[in-house]
C-alpha cells in the first residue's frame, strides 16, 4: 500500500500557483497571506496590470514590519505607512499605480490581519460634549457604491460637462504617485507664500487631463486658475461621485444622553499602535 502524505495548506498553495501559472504578478512565499478584494474592483488600471483583476494579495505582519512601525526616521518623513504596505504587499506592481481607494482598503486590512477586527476610540459627543470609548469592528467596514459605465473597464479617463461654462473636461482617478506629487508641490507653494494654501487648486491640476480634448499640461493648468467656482464645486462632486472608496465610517451612540450619528472613523495613532 503506497503512504499518502499530506501537505500543508501554504504547500498546496505554492502547488497550486505554479500549475496553474499564477506566479507571474505574486510571489510564492512561506508565510499565510490573505486576498483583499480592492473597492475600484480593478477596473481603473489598464488591462493586463496586476490589479486589473480587482484583488491583491498581502502578508500578515511580523515583528519584521513592525520594525519599519516604529522607525522614527519613517515616522518623520512621514511615510512609515506606505513602507508598511510595500513590505506586506506580495503580489508584485509599481506602488505609484495604485488608487487612493485601493491604499486605504490595503491600509484597514493590514491592520486587522496585524492587530485583530477591534479598535478602540475615544469619541466625544457633540451634542452633550461627554467622551465615550467605543470599539469598532473594522471587518464591518463595506466598499462604496459604484457604477461601471459601457467601456469604461481598463480606463481611468471620466469625462465631464462643467455647468457654468459648458467645457468639457477630462478626469482622472488619483494615484499614490499623484499623491506624492500633489505634496511635494503644495510644500513648495508653501515655502513661496504661507498666506494662501493652494491645495484645492494643485489637487485639480492633477485630477483635469484634458481641457476639450486639449491635454497640454500648461493650459490646463491656466485653465484651473481661472475656473469659476461654480465649475470648480461641480467637478469636485463629480469626482467625489465616480471615486472608488471604503466606507470608513461607524455608528456613533452617546452612552450619556443617547445621541446617534454616522461618522467617520478617525485615524489615531492607537490604528497601528494599539495600547499606545
Amino acid at each position: 500500500m503506497q503512504d499518502t502524505k499530506l501537505i500543508s495548506d501554504s504547500e498546496l498553495k505554492t502547488k497550486l500557483a505554479i500549475e496553474s501559472g499564477t506566479t507571474t504578478n505574486t510571489t510564492v512565499a512561506e508565510f499565510p497571506t490573505e486576498t483583499v478584494n480592492l473597492p475600484s474592483r480593478g477596473w481603473f488600471y489598464e488591462k493586463g496590470h496586476p490589479l486589473s483583476n480587482g484583488t491583491v494579495e498581502i502578508k500578515y505582519m511580523t515583528a519584521k514590519e513592525e520594525d519599519i512601525l516604529t522607525s522614527q526616521n519613517l515616522i518623520k518623513q512621514g511615510i512609515v505607512i506606505d513602507k508598511l504596505l510595500q513590505a506586506l504587499l506580495v503580489t508584485k506592481f509599481d506602488f505609484n499605480d495604485l488608487l487612493i481607494a485601493d491604499k486605504n482598503a490595503l491600509i484597514f486590512h493590514s491592520r486587522v490581519l496585524a492587530y485583530g477586527k477591534d479598535y478602540e476610540v475615544e469619541v466625544t459627543c457633540p451634542a452633550c460634549e461627554e467622551k465615550t470609548k467605543q470599539v469598532i469592528d473594522l471587518t464591518t467596514i463595506e466598499d462604496k457604491d459604484i457604477e461601471l459605465k459601457d467601456g469604461q473597464q481598463y480606463k481611468n479617463y471620466f469625462e465631464y460637462e462643467l455647468p457654468a461654462s459648458k467645457i468639457k473636461v477630462g478626469v482622472k482617478l488619483l494615484t499614490h504617485g499623484d499623491e506624492k506629487n500633489i505634496e511635494a508641490e503644495v510644500k513648495g507653494l508653501k515655502k513661496v507664500s504661507s498666506v494662501i494654501d493652494k491645495e484645492l487648486t494643485t489637487r485639480l491640476k492633477y485630477v483635469i487631463v484634458s481641457v476639450n480634448g486639449n491635454g497640454d499640461n500648461a493650459k490646463i493648468r491656466e485653465f484651473v486658475d481661472k475656473m469659476p467656482s461654480r465649475d470648480s464645486l461641480s467637478l469636485r462632486k463629480f469626482v467625489n461621485e465616480i471615486t472608488p472608496d471604503i466606507k470608513s465610517e461607524f455608528d456613533f451612540v452617546c452612552k450619556e444622553c443617547g445621541h446617534e450619528e454616522t461618522r467617520r472613523i478617525p485615524m489615531t495613532v492607537s490604528f497601528f499602535w494599539p495600547g499606545v
